[in-house]
C-alpha cells in the first residue's frame, strides 16, 4: 500500500481495500486517511489510477500478440475488466494473468476470435518457460550408449522450461505471423506446440499429433517404450527419432530414469 495512505481504524480490511482499489466505481473505504490524517479520497483515487495503469501495461507486456490482435484500445478495456475480476495474488508480475485465457474465452463478444484463449496460453507458456529454473541438459551420448532394450525401458527427467500445448487452432503460426517479419500467413488447422529453452529464450515449434502424444506420455512419467506405444496408437508409422532430437537440441532432457 502507498506509504502516504493508512487506515485510521482497523475496519479497513484487505479485501475491502483491494475491491476499492480495483474499481473506480467503488467508494474509498471508510477510515482510510493520508499522512495528515485527512480523508484519503483524492490521494486514493490517484493511487488507484496508477495501479490500474501499471497492471494494464503489465498485461500488454505479458500478452503482446493478443494485444496486437485486439488493438491497444480493446486490450486496455479488457485489461481493466480483467484486473477487477482477477486482482494480483503475487507481487511478482511474471505470474500475473494466469486466468486471462479462460477470461477471454468467457467473453461472448470475442466468440468470433475463438483462437484468442489459446494464443494467450501460448504466451503464458513462453513467459513461464523464460522464467523457469535452470537445469543442465544431459550429454546425448548417454542415450546413444544404451541398448535398444535399455532405451525403451528408460524414462526421462525433463527441464522445467519444457511446455507442450495442443490447440484446434494454428496458434504457433498465428503467433509467428504476428512476431516475425515475413512469416507465412497462418493456414487453418490444429497445431501442437513444443516449447523448449536451449539457451536464454524459449523456442516454440510445431510437432505432429503423435509426437505430442509421445512427449505428453514422457511428461507423465512413462518410459520411452511406453510412450512409443501410445504414440503409435495415433500413428502406426511414428518414429521417435525426430521428437527425441527436438528434446535433445532444446536442452529439455536433464536426466535418465531406469524403469526396467
Amino acid at each position: 500500500m502507498n506509504k502516504q495512505l493508512k487506515s485510521h481504524t482497523p475496519l479497513v480490511d484487505q479485501a475491502q481495500f483491494i475491491t476499492a482499489l480495483m474499481s473506480a466505481e467503488t467508494p474509498v473505504p471508510e477510515g482510510l486517511v493520508d499522512q495528515d490524517c485527512l480523508a484519503a479520497g483524492r490521494r486514493f483515487s490517484v493511487y488507484r489510477n496508477n495501479v490500474a495503469v501499471s497492471l494494464t501495461e503489465a498485461m500488454h507486456s505479458a500478452f503482446p500478440v493478443v494485444a496486437k490482435l485486439l488493438g491497444n484500445k480493446n486490450m486496455d478495456g479488457l485489461s481493466g475488466l480483467f484486473l477487477r475480476a482477477h486482482p494480483p495474488s503475487s507481487p511478482l508480475m511474471m505470474f500475473y494473468g494466469a486466468e486471462f485465457p479462460a477470461f477471454l474465452e468467457g467473453m461472448p463478444q470475442l466468440d468470433h476470435l475463438g483462437y484468442l484463449g489459446d494464443i494467450a496460453r501460448l504466451e503464458l507458456a513462453l513467459r513461464h518457460a523464460y522464467h523457469a529454473a535452470d537445469a543442465s541438459a544431459i550429454d546425448p551420448l548417454k542415450l546413444a550408449e544404451l541398448s535398444e532394450e535399455a532405451l525403451l525401458q528408460t524414462g526421462l527427467t525433463l527441464s522445467p522450461a519444457l511446455h507442450l500445448l495442443r490447440s484446434p487452432w494454428p496458434i504457433q503460426s498465428i503467433w509467428r505471423f504476428n512476431t516475425v517479419e515475413g512469416a507465412d500467413k497462418p493456414q487453418a488447422g490444429a497445431e501442437a506446440v513444443l516449447i523448449t529453452r536451449p539457451e536464454f529464450d524459449p523456442i516454440p515449434q510445431v510437432v505432429s499429433s503423435a509426437e505430442a502424444t509421445w512427449i505428453e506420455a514422457l511428461m507423465q512419467g512413462a518410459s520411452i517404450g511406453e510412450a512409443l506405444d501410445q504414440a503409435r496408437s495415433t500413428d502406426t508409422k511414428f518414429d521417435l527419432s525426430s521428437p527425441l532430437t527436438l528434446l535433445l537440441q532444446g536442452g529439455a532432457i536433464t536426466g535418465l530414469v531406469n524403469k526396467g
